[in-house]
């Protein structure tokens, strides 16, 4: 008997090929007697009338797996707007780099068996809460399982902010910026940011600033449980955007004080067997592989 019998799917349908991965993945779900539900807009534009739309009521009661077609990016959107419910989820890459999406297009009818089957490592990744807020009023609220970022939009002027974690000041700065990261967005923007790499499963946070005008500022890593609050320059003359996961966007003044701490669900990933951080960073950061000592056994033999 299959593990998952009631699965949702959602596609990323401005990737091209995307409908033919689709398609593959529901009927080998439907010729398993899996019962396929689509996520609305999904349904929609790839003209997939044939199967069930996917309803809210569906996540609370009865989905036992969402599959995410797509990019990093897709996973993200559905992360967030998915965690909540604590239904795990799954990705096929069709995008670029596919950190959180494992399974490459070729290997579905493999891959997708296995976890059918129950041959699957599950883990867990914590998302990012943000509260802005104004004369001490709510103004704007997010999450993000990559990052959540100060930037000063299309300005190119550096911007001025203060950084306080778990009530004990830490710096003021001026730079393009700060990157807070999770452990899954390490790889991300932070990285390029030249932030350290952390494993998915640390509770830590980064703080990565964007080229701060002080060379000493230095990207640190604090515990996943602390609470950072990034006080808004005063003396800024533009005004800065905080952003989650790159995708939503909250305009911000002077004065205006951004909380940021650990979401309190975990999201639930499902991986085909086999999955290894380490290899993914090999294959995704060009690592470099083993050394061929056999090779250079002979080459010493030959001299």
């Amino acid at each position: 008997m299959d593990h998952f019998k009631h699965i949702a799917i959602v596609a990323n349908t401005h990737i091209s090929q995307v409908q033919h991965s689709v398609e593959q993945l529901a009927a080998l779900l439907l010729g398993r007697s899996i019962e396929v539900l689509l996520e609305a807009e999904t349904a929609k534009r790839l003209g997939m009338v044939d199967l069930p739309v996917m309803q809210e009521s569906d996540l609370q009661n009865k989905i036992d797996l969402v599959i995410v077609v797509g990019g990093d990016g897709s996973m993200l959107a559905a992360a967030r707007h998915l965690v909540d419910y604590q239904v795990p989820l799954m990705g096929i890459n069709r995008g670029r780099l596919g950190f959180l999406n494992d399974i490459l297009p070729a290997d579905i009818e493999r891959d997708v068996t296995l976890v059918l089957q129950g041959d699957f490592i599950e883990s867990t990744r914590f998302l990012l809460d943000v509260e802005i807020k104004r004369d001490q009023q709510l103004i704007g609220t997010g999450n993000a399982l990559n990052d959540v970022v100060l930037h000063p939009g299309k300005s190119v002027r550096m911007m001025e902010f203060e950084l306080t974690i778990d009530g004990k000041f830490v710096y003021s700065q001026r730079s393009d910026g700060l990157i807070v990261s999770t452990p899954t967005g390490s790889t991300a923007y932070a990285l390029s940011g030249g932030g350290p790499i952390l494993h998915p499963g640390l509770d830590a946070i980064g703080l990565v600033p964007m080229n701060p005008h002080t060379l000493t500022s230095r990207p640190i890593v604090v515990s996943g449980n602390s609470s950072i609050e990034i006080l808004v320059g005063a003396r800024n003359e533009l005004h800065p955007f905080v952003t989650c996961d790159g995708q939503e966007y909250i305009k911000t003044e002077p004065g205006d004080i951004i909380h940021i701490r650990k979401k309190n669900r975990l999201l639930r990933l499902i991986h085909p067997p086999g999955h290894n951080f380490y290899e993914t960073c090999r294959s995704k950061l060009g690592w470099g592989s083993r050394l061929d000592f056999s090779r250079d056994t002979d080459m010493r033999e030959d001299g």
